[in-house]
């Protein structure tokens, strides 16, 4: 798929799938959100980037523990989700942490700024996942740590006839190589190629629990990657697909509900030249990463429209 288009296509379809993305996956991805934020070993005082932040979980997560003296940035892009990010950051009194719209391959932070970078559940999206890594790679001091996670072996993901089935009833790819950064150990070798002087797999294994049919479904559809396509078939068509998914999803009924397991690859990677050094002690405060948002006057970049 062209670049472009493909980013396209991504940015409308997180838009569309915002507004149910929590009430349908906060809880089932809570689990490795933990997981990902503490394999960082955050330390207060911490300049954080979250790139793909999504509802703003993972990064409310670092903001806590960095600390006031800390500060996180977290970009996505989707604008819903950036707006659904900072919603929830003033919900919860969060003055550590701010948000703006970016694409991961494409990031205008300033380089060599940040201590930390996370990124969870994304570079399956992007079109060029080299491309995103040597961003984030350039967004970090020498030394600083990143941690990455993307859905593992097709075979142990119960979701994945999903984007088969839309596929077949659209025509063509949804979601082309998803799951190819979770085959063996590709992503800690993109890392590498990237510029990253360490990085480490771990497997880790989640239970995607849903209380019936339709939270499942929804979950697949309407919040998921294939939003933009399941908001274009007609009843029909969604009748289709449904059907087709619930039997594919059948073998972890579980009573009315759905336990449906899936696997999930998480990498930690290093910067620069390898440390022993534990995780940084409590700092000195320091002055906060500059970011405006979107609502002030701040430069475009390489923002995407």
């Amino acid at each position: 798929m062209e670049p472009r288009l493909q980013r396209r296509i991504q940015r409308c379809g997180w838009d569309l799938a915002a507004a149910a993305y929590d009430t349908l996956w906060r809880a089932q991805l809570a689990p490795l959100h933990a997981r990902v934020v503490a394999r960082a070993a955050l330390a207060p005082g911490e300049r954080v980037l979250d790139v793909a932040s999504g509802t703003g979980a993972v990064s409310l997560a670092a903001a806590t523990a960095v600390g006031a003296t800390g500060h996180v940035v977290g970009v996505d892009l989707s604008a819903r989700m950036v707006e659904a990010a900072r919603s929830r950051a003033l919900r919860a009194r969060v003055g550590n942490a701010t948000f703006a719209r970016m694409s991961a391959d494409a990031l205008d932070v300033g380089d060599g700024g940040m201590d930390v970078v996370l990124c969870a559940l994304a570079l399956m999206y992007v079109p060029s996942p080299d491309a995103a890594l040597q961003s984030m790679r350039r967004a970090l001091a020498d030394g600083g740590r990143a941690v990455f996670a993307v859905w593992g072996e097709r075979l142990r993901c119960g979701f994945a006839p999903l984007f088969g089935i839309v596929a077949e009833e659209t025509g063509g790819e949804v979601c082309p190589g998803f799951f190819a950064l979770g085959h063996d150990d590709a992503l800690a070798r993109l890392c590498r190629a990237a510029g990253f002087a360490t990085a480490d797999t771990e497997r880790v294994t989640l239970t995607l629990g849903y209380p019936n049919a339709d939270a499942a479904c929804s979950a697949a559809f309407v919040a998921g990657p294939v939003a933009l396509a399941w908001s274009r078939f007609d009843d029909h068509a969604r009748s289709r697909v449904r059907a087709r998914y619930c039997a594919a999803i059948a073998p972890w009924k579980n009573g009315r509900g759905y336990r449906i397991p899936a696997e999930c690859v998480i990498v930690t990677a290093r910067a620069g030249a390898v440390t022993t050094q534990p995780a940084p002690a409590a700092r000195e405060p320091r002055a906060a990463v500059s970011w405006a948002p979107e609502s002030a006057s701040a430069p475009a970049g390489r923002r995407w429209s």
